[in-house]
């Protein structure tokens, strides 16, 4: 085909500017924070803008990250060992995130960690825990000071438990998975900190302060795969008869509609 000048040049100036939104596409990537690359995976962590900003608590997820990402290389590898045909098509293909999702009283600091995990499996896997970060003390901490007693089994994480589950059913409801409402899927979620699922304070209303609690599941955990993660909220006043003084002084408001609305 034989192009005339101006058609030739119009086909350059297409090419230039296809090439120029590629390059920026490109550019916008975000960077990984720290990545492993091997034949056997690719894995990278990423840590938004917002913690950055904290230099002790980046250099907390950092640390995490790498170790996680150490972990995996070497499950990788010794997979790839094992049995070399799964490999044919490539690496394994893992990422983290971790993401601010509120910040209370200027002190405590909510993160949501998300993964994703492919491991040339019928369908890649995901993950989602939490961290709370104490500013002042500059260290991970649970919900445990604003509450007046957690003990397994006791008043307050049986009010929580039940309230999660109110809540998970409801949502499921929200997404026509009503069918999955049962205590079947709900059996894992028990009276204890450690059973009842990742935990972070939610943002409120109020500036500053934390609307109630919000637990996150990872897809498998409370529902079929094909339902993906849930995200259930127990708003303060539910728990207010075990609030401690400084839970009393962090918990007010309602829940942001921006914050219920979020995918999940």
């Amino acid at each position: 085909m034989i192009f005339s000048a101006p058609a030739f040049m119009r086909a350059l100036a297409v090419v230039a500017a296809c090439s120029a939104l590629l390059a920026t596409a490109h550019a916008a990537d975000p960077k990984p924070d720290a990545i492993i690359k091997t034949k056997s995976i690719e894995a990278r962590v990423f840590l938004d803008d917002k913690v950055k900003v904290d230099a002790a608590l980046a250099a907390d997820c950092l640390a995490e990250g790498k170790k996680w990402l150490d972990k995996n290389a070497a499950e990788a590898a010794a997979s790839r060992k094992e049995d070399p045909q799964f490999f044919k098509e490539g690496g394994w293909d893992f990422e983290r995130k971790y993401a601010i999702r509120s910040v209370v009283a200027d002190r405590y600091v909510s993160i949501l960690r998300n993964d994703y995990m492919d491991t040339h499996g019928a369908h890649p896997n995901s993950d989602v825990n939490t961290v709370l970060w104490d500013k002042a003390e500059g260290k991970r901490i649970s919900i445990r000071p604003f509450f007046s007693e957690t003990a397994d089994n006791g008043p307050a994480m049986k009010a929580m438990v039940k309230a999660v589950i109110a809540s998970l059913k409801i949502e499921k409801k929200k997404r026509g998975a009503g069918e999955t409402a049962t205590d079947e899927w709900f059996k894992e979620l028990a009276p204890s900190l450690l059973k009842i699922g990742a935990v972070m304070l939610a943002p409120s209303t109020d500036a500053g302060k934390s609307s109630g609690l919000t637990f996150h599941y990872p897809p498998y955990a409370v529902g079929p795969y094909a339902e993906g993660e849930y995200r259930a909220f127990v708003p303060w006043e539910t728990l207010k008869p075990y609030l401690t003084a400084e839970g009393t002084r962090i918990f007010s408001g309602a829940r942001p509609k921006s914050d219920a609305d979020e995918p999940q």
